[in-house]
């Protein structure tokens, strides 16, 4: 088993990053399988339980209710039609489901019960459960944790440096507080980023950087490409090179040798031999399913089909960490405080933002 280090340096990620693709490829694959089946991905499923309408500025996100994107809001979806797309997504082969609402942060009340209805729902069909729902306080971590949440995502998305050129409505401290309150619990934290945003290689290095050296480490790191998304302040964005997702994987993997990789968004414009190379430097997990909350997505039954070609077994739930109880809401033993914290809003100008804005629908 490699030593997990808690004190990686932005330059030595840079080094593991920039080493001859084969070098690195070799260093990678090695250490997953010190760690890791690797033969064995997850198959996760992400399903947008309330969708558009976000308060953010996020410049990559086409549910900001700013930007003009043609996504179509809905309010939140019922506990029974949760539960009908959880099964549907276990008789595929998901052993998670994570839940994803457009909202800023987590607000105590009727919408908050009903989620964490549909936790329990989907923790009884015996899958794992994550959400992602934007910051949340210690006590609403706390509710989740009991309801028989397995994992929570807030990601970095970025840099810290990088962070105040994508979003201006929230500040990098209140992502690692969110985290922070998470690990009080017994919840797993799913904390990663987007590669793609006009970033430097420096800022992928950095992001890994305060991934890394959080402690506990995170249990789950999606890596994102970016999917450019008309409308968007980042619509003009070059798509990521194969090889650059190659390489963050590796270089995820290399830095972080027990966490989950996870390869999220962009999978679309891979082929199937670029997937091979990242689940061969260490991803071990994908989501399945037609659409990533807005964006495309591979078929399930593609997917599938890919795995049976290269010899890939989805991995079963709870594998990592034993199944969380569900507590029922009537023998809960935190109560909903009616918070209301004081999430900062940084309040800086990022122009290619309020440009996007500014642009009407034709």
């Amino acid at each position: 088993m490699s030593i997990k280090k808690h004190n990686w340096t932005k330059d030595e990620i840079i080094a593991i990053y920039n080493k001859p693709i084969m070098d690195l490829l070799y260093e990678a694959a090695t250490i997953h399988r010190q760690n890791h089946d690797p033969n064995v991905v997850q198959v996760s499923t992400l399903l947008s339980i309330k969708t558009g309408g976000c308060p953010e500025d996020c410049g990559y996100c086409p549910q900001a209710a700013r930007y003009n994107t043609g996504v179509e809001g809905n309010d939140l979806m019922s506990v029974s039609q949760v539960k009908a797309q959880a099964l549907r997504a276990k008789s595929s082969g998901s052993s998670r489901v994570c839940m994803g609402a457009a909202w800023r942060n987590v607000k105590d009340g009727e919408e908050f019960d009903q989620v964490l209805e549909m936790v329990r729902t989907i923790n009884k069909l015996d899958m794992e459960v994550c959400c992602t729902l934007g910051m949340i306080t210690e006590n609403q971590a706390q509710r989740l944790a009991e309801a028989g949440l397995y994992a929570y995502n807030h990601n970095l998305d970025t840099s810290e440096d990088y962070y105040k050129d994508v979003i201006s409505t929230r500040a990098f401290e209140d992502r690692l507080n969110t985290i922070e309150n998470v690990r009080k619990t017994n919840v797993t934290v799913c904390s990663g980023g987007i590669i793609g945003m006009g970033e430097s290689i420096e800022d992928r290095a950095g992001m890994l950087v305060a991934l890394s050296t959080l402690n506990p480490q995170p249990e789950s790191v999606p890596i994102n490409a970016l999917v450019a998304v008309e409308g968007t302040p980042m619509e003009d964005e070059k798509p990521v090179e194969i090889w650059e997702m190659i390489r963050m994987v590796a270089t995820t993997r290399i830095v972080m040798p027990d966490t989950q990789v996870r390869l999220s968004a962009g999978r679309t414009n891979m082929s199937r031999e670029g997937q091979a190379m990242c689940f061969f430097a260490g991803a071990n997990s994908i989501f399945a399913g037609d659409k990533l909350l807005t964006t495309p997505n591979p078929d399930v039954h593609e997917d599938m089909k890919m795995f049976e070609m290269l010899g890939l077994i989805p991995q079963k739930p709870f594998t990592k960490v034993s199944q969380p109880k569900t507590v029922e809401a009537e023998d809960s033993q935190f109560a909903p405080l009616g918070e209301k914290p004081k999430w900062s809003r940084p309040g800086h100008t990022i122009e290619r933002n309020v440009e996007a804005s500014g642009k009407l629908k034709v």
